[in-house]
This record gives structure tokens, sequence and C-alpha cells, in this order.
């Protein structure tokens, strides 16, 4: 693995960080099977509420008992295999793939890539599951979930002559965020109630509204980090 990448570093070919196609194929595998057992079970339960006179959704469960075997087990298999399917590929979907070069960054998610040119980056390190991309002034220029193996992800960007560092360089500058306190810019508070409103939420949507959020407070010079429902922050030294 460390020969093949100082190979990319040596010929300026970008090293492409991904899940391998088995891991994939294997997530897809377990969820399709998941569904279908779901599916199963399904068919079970309704044969099992119809002979319950007080269980509820009796209506939908006659309605489905009604459809002759084994034509209910093998639509009720084939649609839980659909949305164990489905599941998959948006799970894949929403992965983060990193392409390393001499020149730059790219980090791909949902078919967006971002772009950060090699002057710009003064560190890189993992925060627990999420990449993080450090600038100038201690900046962060992106904070990304990432379940690729860590090992992997440090040996490609250090083979291409970045600077690796095993832990956040600022991360005693973080201080938990409470309502009101003092410190922030201007209109940094309001936005950090924002995302704590949204960070009790799990509706679809939710994470590209964090990020957007995120932003907005790096352009007032605040970084900002989530540990389970609640936030941290410090400030840049572009704050201003």
């Amino acid at each position: 693995m460390k020969d093949r990448l100082a190979h990319h570093h040596s010929t300026g070919t970008p090293t492409v960080l991904k899940q391998p196609a088995w891991m994939a194929a294997l997530v897809h595998l377990v969820l399709v099977l998941l569904g279908a057992g779901a599916g199963w079970l399904v068919t079970v339960l309704v044969e099992w509420l119809v002979t319950l006179p007080w269980a509820p959704m009796q209506g939908p469960a006659r309605l489905l008992t009604s459809v002759p075997e084994p034509w209910l087990t093998v639509g009720l298999l084939s649609a839980g295999a659909v949305l164990g399917l489905i599941v998959a590929l948006i799970a894949r979907y929403e992965e983060l793939s990193v392409a390393v070069s001499n020149e730059r960054i790219t980090l791909t998610r949902k078919a967006k890539d971002q772009e950060f040119a090699r002057h710009r980056i003064q560190q890189v390190f993992l925060d627990g599951k999420q990449l993080v991309l450090l600038g100038a002034e201690n900046d962060e220029l992106a904070r990304e979930s990432c379940d690729l193996d860590a090992r992997r992800v440090a040996d490609a960007f250090r083979a291409h002559g970045y600077t690796w560092v095993d832990e956040d360089p600022c991360k005693d500058d973080f201080r938990r965020w409470v309502s009101d306190m003092p410190g922030l810019p201007t209109g940094a508070d309001a936005l950090l109630k924002a995302r704590a409103r949204l960070l009790d939420k799990k509706s679809a949507g939710v994470t590209d509204e964090l990020l957007e959020l995120r932003a907005e407070l790096a352009r007032l010079g605040v970084v900002v980090r989530d540990e389970k429902r609640c936030q941290y922050w410090r400030l840049s030294g572009r704050r201003g």
C-alpha cells in the first residue's frame, strides 16, 4: 500500500480513497437480506393479527391475507428486498470519497465536489469519524463525516506531502456552547441557536441545513463541531 502511494506521489497520480467494491457489495447484500427478512416477518405478523379480533390494523391485515399464497409471501419478500436495496444505494450515495493529489484535495459526497488547492491546506487530521482540513489562521476549510479506514487516509495524505497530524491542534480552544454566552461575534449566537434546534431533529435535509449554518458561522470566524447533540465552538484567526 505505501509503495503504491509513494508511486502516486512521485508521478502526480491522484490517490482516490473510497469504500472498496467488495465492502459496498457486502453492505448491499446484507441490507437486501434484512429487507427480505422484514418482508417475511410482516407476512407472519399479518396472519397472526387476523386471528385477534381486538388487535388494531385489522383492515390492512385482512386485505393482505386476502392475497393467495405463495404470492403474498413472494410479494412481501420482494418489497422488503427492494426497500433494502434502496437504503443501500442511498447510503452509498451519501458516502464520502477523497481524491488526494499533489495539487489539490477533492471531497465528494452526494455527487457534489469540494476542491481545495494545496496551498490553502496547512494540516489534515481525523477528529473521531470526521476528516478535517485546516487552513491558515486555524480556519477549518472542511469537516466531513468519514468512514474510510483511518490508516489509509493518513498514508495517502502523507504520501502526497501534506502535513498530517494525529489530533486537532486546536482542540483545547473549543468551548461548549450555551445560549447567550459571551465572546461570540455579533450574529453567531443566533446561528448556533438555529443549529441547536436542528440537532434535535432527524428529518431529511437537516444535514444540509447544518452545513449551511456551519458555513455562515465560518464567515463570522467561528469554528463549530458537534458532539452528540452538543455544540462546541472556537474562534478562528480571521474573525471579524
